[in-house]
C-alpha cells in the first residue's frame, strides 16, 4: 500500500496526500473520496498491514498468558514496523484529529487483548470481577509501551517478565479498595 510505504518513509508529520497519491499513481481525488484526510489514511495503511492486530494467547494461567500477549507486542515493536509506531505516537500530540482516531481505532487492540485474557482468569478465579473494567487492567501494557518510547526496542525479555511479575500481577491480584460510604473514595488504613 503506497501510505503504508510514504509512512515507512518519511513519517507521519510528513504524510501528505499528494506524495502518496504520486506513490498510488493515482489523484488527490481519488484519496479524498475514501478517506477524509492524512490521519484516516495513515490508520487505515496501518491496520491493513494487521500491525494493531495481535493473536490472543490461552496458555490457562493469566501469568502465561500476559508474559506471551507482551513478547508479542514487543516483537511488533523489534520489527521494521516499530519506527513507523514510534511516530505515529509522537505525533499523537502534535493532531487532536490523529489523537482521537488512534484513540478509538488503535489504542483499543491492547486493551481488548488483555480484558479478554483478565475476563479468562475471572472464569478460572484467578482474579476479582471488577478487576478487568478498572484502569489496572491496562497497566501492564501502557509500562511496555512506555518502555518502548523511552528506551526504544528490542524491549528485554527480562523487562517484560519484571512489568508482569513486579507490577502487573501484585497489582491485578490486589483486592479491590473498599469504599467509604460518604464520599465512594477508598478508605484509607490508618
Amino acid at each position: 500500500m503506497a501510505a503504508f510505504d510514504e509512512l515507512a518513509e518519511v513519517g507521519y508529520a510528513a504524510l501528505t496526500m499528494e506524495r502518496v497519491a504520486a506513490r498510488a499513481r493515482t489523484s488527490k481525488a481519488a484519496l479524498y473520496r475514501r478517506w477524509t484526510g492524512r490521519a484516516e489514511l495513515a490508520l487505515d495503511a496501518w491496520q491493513a498491514r494487521g500491525l494493531s492486530d495481535v493473536e490472543l494467547p490461552d496458555t490457562g494461567t493469566l501469568r502465561s498468558d500476559l508474559l506471551a500477549l507482551l513478547r508479542q507486542v514487543s516483537a511488533k515493536m523489534d520489527s521494521p514496523i516499530g519506527g513507523i509506531m514510534r511516530g505515529l505516537l509522537v505525533d499523537l500530540t502534535r493532531d487532536p484529529e490523529f489523537a482521537r482516531l488512534i484513540r478509538e481505532r488503535i489504542h483499543t487492540t491492547g486493551p481488548v487483548a488483555v480484558r479478554t485474557i483478565l475476563q479468562r482468569a475471572v472464569e478460572r478465579g484467578e482474579v476479582e470481577e471488577w478487576v478487568p473494567a478498572s484502569r489496572r487492567a491496562t497497566v501492564a501494557t501502557d509500562l511496555l509501551r512506555n518502555e518502548f518510547l523511552l528506551f526504544g526496542a528490542p524491549v528485554e525479555d527480562e523487562t517484560i517478565i519484571e512489568i508482569v511479575d513486579d507490577v502487573y500481577l501484585p497489582l491485578v491480584l490486589a483486592p479491590a479498595p473498599r469504599l467509604t460510604p460518604r464520599s465512594g473514595r477508598p478508605h484509607e488504613e490508618r
